[in-house]
């Protein structure tokens, strides 16, 4: 390998903390609109169907026990599990205002009960095309039909299709609740840095616009659509003459290779043709699984080498689709 490619044996990757968002003591419904809710033995006794986001918060600040629904994919997966026995929904189908979008100085404000088939089309698609991509690869359509975008986010599943994409894009979330708005970044809501208060949803996301290459690649252990094994959701950036990447599945959280993405940047002709010889490509992908699937052990596991393969394959083909995009 040129000297030019020679890869640090050591990177850092944002991980924040690694706490289990499972610890949060919040149910989710699948619209990601959550609300801090304790098990319920009981099946649902009301379900409220507000008709705008305020209404939403109310109902559930006088409803503390209640959780709130749109798709319905995540919660009644947990309900048919037992692991969650609701004593109240709050339904959020009919709030109008969460289920588009708009723009926003540069930004495109994402309702967050936008469906995953909305996002997959080609409209969605010229806007953010990773994003809408992660949408076409959420599972099948019932799933896609159903899900939104909220509900990704606010579940938190490690093999989250959207969740790489927007930790990559650096999106924002916009938070209603009993005290009015406020914004997050999405890695904290991921990493558990920040919680959602009683009576708050997730109302919007906010993603900027960079009319830049992006990518969305996923593998599966099957053919097909099906969980991730691995994702990766990759952004240019020319105006910041950099490279984000974030890595799904494999950790509980996206993880964000960060020496890996300075490193591969400093490479870049951001003024030029924007390409990087083959060799520079494999070492970057190298450089990313190596940050985000450590090992562990000596001698380390097989699963755990295919598991890093696997992931350096997705960073490389990612970085080399945006390159030529």
């Amino acid at each position: 390998m040129c000297q030019s490619c020679h890869v640090p044996a050591v990177s850092t990757y944002r991980t924040a903390d690694r706490r289990q968002r499972r610890d949060r003591g919040h149910r989710e419904g699948a619209a990601g609109l959550t609300t801090n809710a304790p098990h319920a033995a009981q099946a649902a006794q009301s379900v409220t169907l507000p008709a705008s986001l305020d209404e939403a918060v109310a109902a559930l600040a006088a409803m503390p026990a209640a959780v709130p629904v749109a798709g319905g994919t995540d919660l009644m997966a947990a309900v048919n599990a037992g692991l969650l026995r609701p004593a109240a929904l709050v339904g959020l189908g009919r709030i109008n205002e969460i289920r588009g979008w708009q723009y926003q100085d540069g930004h495109a404000l994402l309702g967050a009960g936008l469906t995953h088939a909305r996002m997959g089309r080609p409209d969605f698609a010229a806007l953010i095309p990773a994003l809408a991509a992660a949408a076409r690869a959420a599972g099948p359509p019932q799933i896609r039909n159903a899900g939104t975008l909220g509900g990704n986010i606010a579940s938190a599943a490690p093999t989250g299709d959207a969740l790489p994409v927007l930790a990559a894009l650096e999106a924002e979330l916009i938070i209603v609740g009993p005290g009015g708005q406020r914004e997050i970044p999405v890695s904290h809501l991921l990493a558990g840095r920040e919680m959602l208060s009683p009576g708050e949803l997730i109302g919007f996301v906010r993603v900027p616009l960079l009319h830049a290459p992006q990518v969305f690649l996923k593998a599966t252990g099957r053919t097909g659509p099906g969980r991730a094994v691995a994702s990766v959701g990759l952004v240019l950036d020319p105006a910041r003459r950099g490279v984000r990447i974030a890595v799904g599945a494999v950790a509980p959280m996206p993880l964000r290779p960060l020496e890996a993405e300075q490193w591969v940047a400093s490479l870049i002709d951001w003024d030029g043709e924007r390409m990087l010889a083959p060799e520079a490509l494999e070492a970057f992908g190298e450089y990313v699984g190596a940050a985000c699937v450590p090992d562990q052990g000596d001698p380390v596991p097989a699963g755990v080498l295919h598991l890093r393969r696997t992931v350096a394959v997705l960073a490389r083909r990612a970085l080399g689709r945006a390159l030529t995009s």
